[in-house]
């Protein structure tokens, strides 16, 4: 009977929690803790504030990240294993994680990461984790257009090493940096005065092979990209209003079923006043 009693007690305890950590204070708080952080992690590499506020900085960064790892208990314990069920707390373990890291002389390049805790953002705004969810709907889309842009690349590239590898080798030299510099004029960065243009003086004839390239690739095949997202997202976005509105249905026929319900009740009371009417004046003399 103890034993009962200590379960239901340790139950009600995770209700209360699961409750508490799921109020829309608390999840405020912590969004503010993220974007305050991301903050003074970007003024610690001042120079200048670090000489006059590094200490302040130090502890305030020490504060939120043991805000942090309390959250990370408190759902832990709230949650149990269940927490691992949720990918994005997983992924909120592992950014906090990283801040416990040894911040020593040997692993000085670690202290850079800290400032990953930033994208416990796109954990906390449910907007965000829309975003992210698009992006990981649309990897499989986005594996046929990845085949396809890796064929058109190293076609071209292999061809721009054998035509102007011998006069260029610094760009196309090597099938390497054939396709180095075909991703950069990919990128439309510099790739006219940059490069095109040189190669031309020697073959003028090459915008035949670099133009079809820029409109194959940094065209169409980009648009293709894009176009996979706003398709997922309008998916994701139909998606949800499709469910809001099944909620929004269930809703309207529960209360619908209940007000029926009412009338019904109301129904049978309005034939039993009416029956007893009917025997009372039967009654009469």
């Amino acid at each position: 009977m103890v034993e009962t009693t200590d379960t239901e007690q340790n139950l009600s305890f995770r209700a209360r929690l699961r409750a508490f950590l799921d109020q829309s204070r608390v999840h405020y708080a912590i969004l503010t803790l993220i974007i305050f952080n991301a903050i003074t992690l970007g003024l610690s590499t001042s120079d200048w504030m670090q000489a006059h506020f590094g200490g302040i900085l130090k502890v305030t960064d020490r504060i939120i990240l043991g805000i942090f790892v309390l959250e990370l208990l408190l759902k832990l314990i709230a949650y149990g294993w269940g927490f691992f069920r949720n990918s994005w707390n997983i992924f909120d373990l592992f950014v906090v994680g990283v801040g416990l890291l040894p911040q020593n002389t040997g692993l000085s390049a670690l202290r850079g990461l800290r400032v990953i805790r930033a994208l416990r953002l796109l954990s906390v705004v449910p907007q965000m984790r829309a975003v992210v969810q698009a992006l990981l709907d649309a990897l499989p889309g986005m594996g046929a257009v990845v085949m396809m842009i890796s064929i058109v690349f190293y076609v071209f590239g292999v061809m721009a090493t054998i035509m102007y590898g011998a006069a260029f080798d610094v760009w196309f030299g090597t099938l390497g940096r054939s396709l180095y510099s075909l991703f950069q004029i990919m990128t439309l960065e510099s790739w006219s005065m940059g490069i095109v243009r040189p190669v031309m003086e020697i073959f003028p004839m090459a915008w035949i092979f670099f133009v079809p390239f820029i409109v194959i690739t940094a065209f169409s095949v980009l648009n293709l990209f894009i176009g996979l997202l706003v398709n997922t997202m309008q998916s994701a976005v139909e998606d949800e209003t499709e469910a809001e509105f099944e909620q929004l249905r269930a809703l309207v026929r529960a209360e619908t079923d209940e007000v029926g319900l009412q009338i019904s009740a109301l129904t049978d009371e309005v034939r039993a006043l009416k029956a007893e009417l009917i025997k009372a004046q039967e009654t009469k003399p």
